[in-house]
């Protein structure tokens, strides 16, 4: 009776056991299809992902301890990866260019930008408004900010307003400050003493 007692016992604990090892077999079998479902599809490609991602941006850039610029943008994004490498404020870019007493020489606004840090080349597009020093004020679409050349340039339509004259072209150059500036293509309207 006891053998018979004790063989109960021994299928009732295989039975019990192998119920509970299949029911964790199953558990841990869903578990891992849950996670291979998971997987982030931007990394099948790691140059298109960006390194860094900043919201709210108000920067200074200094030169030699004195502040040069201020960047303001709604949102910042580095691609180190991407050939050639490059920061978007797609989201539009204001910039403030300073003297070395903190007054602002300049002003750009724009809709979007890119920056080439390689290439120190900035490529500002839609809605672009700049000022100089002389309070003279451009209009453009398109615009290249190369600073290791330190010259700013477009082969797009472009608008400047002066106090007594406003000129439009096609095509524009300029150095970095915007105190010599020249437009290809020129119309405009000028005011003529009689």
């Amino acid at each position: 009776m006891r053998q018979l007692l004790y063989a109960n016992i021994c299928r009732i604990l295989f039975r019990t056991t192998t119920a509970i090892t299949a029911v964790v077999v199953l558990i841990f079998l869903f578990s891992c299809q849950e996670n291979k479902r998971g997987t982030v599809p931007a990394f099948e490609n790691p140059d298109s992902v960006a390194i860094m991602s900043t919201y709210g941006v108000s920067t200074a850039i200094s030169d030699s301890g004195h502040i040069r610029y201020r960047i303001n943008a709604e949102e910042w994004i580095v691609y180190s990866k991407r050939k050639p490498p490059y920061w978007a404020f797609e989201k539009g870019l204001h910039l403030e260019k300073y003297d070395t007493l903190m007054n602002i020489e300049a002003t750009i606004t724009c809709d979007t930008a890119y920056y080439f840090n390689e290439m120190q080349l900035w490529k500002l597009i839609g809605n672009i408004n700049m000022t100089n020093p002389q309070n003279q004020r451009f209009y453009t679409d398109l615009l290249f900010w190369d600073q290791e050349e330190k010259l700013i340039y477009s082969d797009a339509y472009i608008r400047v307003e002066q106090e007594d004259q406003i000129t439009e072209g096609v095509g524009f150059s300029s150095n970095q400050d915007l105190s010599v500036w020249q437009i290809r293509n020129t119309k405009g309207i000028y005011t003529v003493d009689k």
